[in-house]
């Protein structure tokens, strides 16, 4: 924009006693209630997407192992053709199910329901079929686009009928390719959206505003039925600007897209943030095939690496120093960043991954580590060891008292609260439980977290992640890093979860990859360790096990690791 918009705002004066703490605070909360006023300017995912596909038609947009290079205008002219194919198929339907893995046919398949007014639902194929059948029931899901091939592979039911993709591009006519080029180099953006959300003339279907829903992320289903996450168009769009100004992306950044798009990283991080921003994707279908992910990033020079710590700590096995060269940013998300996997990842890459902090909830990027700015006579600081970094720009954050939700002082744990347009409208046909985590624009997030003097966040724990043994609460995370310590391992090893005690209510139970030569001398160095003795695991609950259970985003299984435990224990 020329001029640059700017908006200034003022808040209530603050007493000369205010400390910096505070006064950030209140800086923080005022941006927050400043970026409403963006919105004025703000465009929808699908509009964003094809003004940058318009201005930038022969820059690299993506790519896989089948597709070596599509750029941003041809990648358009096959999203309108695909569209056109599909609006018959998803005529009266709002929400469609796609169930593909993150690709290249997955991508565009998103982007033609994003721009014929739909919204896209990616299922979860690493569930069960029920879960599946559950997240569909939920959305009304009449359709679901997949592969024929993939089906084969993940061996799962999709619910209603199947739109099979083989079949959907087959017989391609010379016409068909024809009208496709011609709608998207010729029709405005307006008339281009309108034209393939109807079937006839008179059928016109409102055009998505950014208060309407983008998509739906269910959650993982771990305690009874899979919760949906409704994300609008502005949730999403906030979030993409919010990690546009932390890191500053431009045309030579390429992400590597290996976290599945039911996935809130995955849907934002990988799919959106590309195609809202105009900088390239490199796609693969499994975050666990270190080695090929090795050849990709090398390859096509990938800049800005999105993965969890348990991935991480695979890349550090399995691939070789100079596979990550061109390697700007690492950031480590969905679990907490264990030092040890820090270091050896820097020790071998030369690069240290930042650990930033996120919730499907909130679209899901929160808080963020960056690099330091430096300059003659000064440094300000964007990362500390340890700390998650600082709220995104727009994003505000609390301490609170978990019973009462009164602020707590700098420094104390409590619960974390986020608010800021990134923040959920709540959950698909569920308002109670919405309430029960929004009070008054505020997100309850269930994390235990700290506040520095310096603004950087901690994470404690999960509340999930504590068991209550003897009316105390053992986070097992803790354990957990003690017992990594103890054995000096680096790849993670050890998971500790919670089963049923008939005397004290709850026990430590530990799942472990380790032969019994390697466990013994771990055992005698716990028990003469400083950990208080309730978080000791008794030796007879540690089990060993092939190899800990993972999800398809890389994250641990904590529903299977806590099955596990509890046939073993015979709790």
């Amino acid at each position: 924009y020329f001029p640059y918009p700017v908006t200034v705002c003022f808040g209530k004066p603050l007493p000369p006693t205010s400390t910096p703490f505070e006064v950030r605070e209140a800086v923080q909360e005022l941006e927050t209630a400043a970026w409403p006023h963006r919105k004025r300017r703000m465009l929808t995912l699908s509009s964003a997407f094809v003004r940058k596909a318009r201005h930038h038609p022969w820059r690299f947009f993506m790519a896989d192992a089948r597709v070596p290079k599509l750029r941003f205008g041809p990648a358009l002219t096959r999203i309108v053709f695909l569209a056109r194919r599909l609006r018959p198929v998803w005529q009266g339907q709002e929400m469609v199910g796609i169930l593909l893995p993150p690709s290249v046919p997955g991508a565009l398949v998103n982007y033609a329901a994003l721009l014929m007014g739909k919204v896209p639902v990616n299922l979860n194929y690493t569930t069960n079929d029920e879960t599946i059948a559950s997240c569909a029931r939920q959305c009304q899901i009449q359709t679901v686009v997949t592969s024929k091939a993939f089906l084969d592979r993940v061996k799962i039911t999709a619910p209603g009928k199947m739109i099979l993709l083989e079949e959907l591009a087959a017989n391609r006519t010379f016409t068909e390719k024809l009208l496709a080029l011609l709608m998207t180099w010729t029709l405005p953006v307006r008339l281009l959206e309108r034209a393939l959300r109807t079937n006839a003339p008179k059928q016109h279907a409102p055009r998505p505003t950014l208060d309407d829903l983008a998509t739906v992320i269910f959650s993982s289903g771990s305690t009874g039925e899979p919760k949906g996450v409704m994300l609008s168009h502005y949730n999403v769009v906030s979030n993409i600007e919010q990690m546009s100004q932390t890191f500053a992306f431009d045309k030579r950044d390429r992400i590597l897209g290996m976290l599945p798009f039911f996935h809130s990283f995955g849907f934002t991080g990988t799919l959106m943030v590309p195609a809202a921003l105009g900088i390239g994707v490199v796609f693969h279908p499994s975050p666990l095939d270190a080695r090929a992910i090795g050849q990709l990033v090398r390859k096509y020079g990938v800049t800005f690496l999105l993965a969890t710590p348990t991935l991480l700590q695979m890349y550090i096995r399995s691939c070789e120093p100079e596979d990550f060269g061109s390697v700007q940013f690492v950031m480590a998300g969905a679990e907490k960043l264990p030092e040890r996997v820090a270091q050896a990842f820097e020790d071998k890459f030369g690069i240290r991954p930042l650990e930033g902090y996120g919730c499907t909830e909130c679209a899901p990027a929160v808080t963020v580590n960056t690099r330091d700015f430096r300059a003659a006579g000064f440094r300000q600081v964007g990362a500390k060891r340890g700390k998650i970094g600082h709220p995104l720009p727009g994003v505000s954050v609390r301490i609170v008292d978990p019973e009462t939700l009164q602020p707590l002082p700098v420094g104390q744990p409590g619960m974390l609260l986020v608010a800021g347009p990134n923040v959920m409208k709540g959950y698909l046909g569920k308002p109670e439980k919405t309430a029960q985590v929004i009070r008054n624009g505020w997100y309850i997030t269930g994390d235990i977290a700290a506040l520095d003097e310096d603004g950087f966040l901690t994470i404690t724990d999960r509340l999930t992640r504590f068991s209550k043994i003897g009316g105390e609460m053992v986070p097992h995370i803790k354990v957990e890093e003690k017992l990594h310590e103890l054995a000096g391992i680096t790849e993670q090893c050890f998971v500790v979860t919670g089963v049923a005690d008939e005397k004290k209510g709850e026990r430590l139970a530990v799942l472990h990859t380790l032969s019994d030569d390697k466990l013994k001398p771990a055992l005698d160095k716990l028990a003469a360790s400083d950990l208080p003795n309730l978080w000791k695991p008794r030796p007879d609950q540690f089990f060993h096990i092939n190899s800990l259970p993972y999800l398809g985003t890389g994250k641990l299984d904590l529903r299977k690791v806590r099955e596990i435990a509890t046939e073993h224990s015979g709790s």
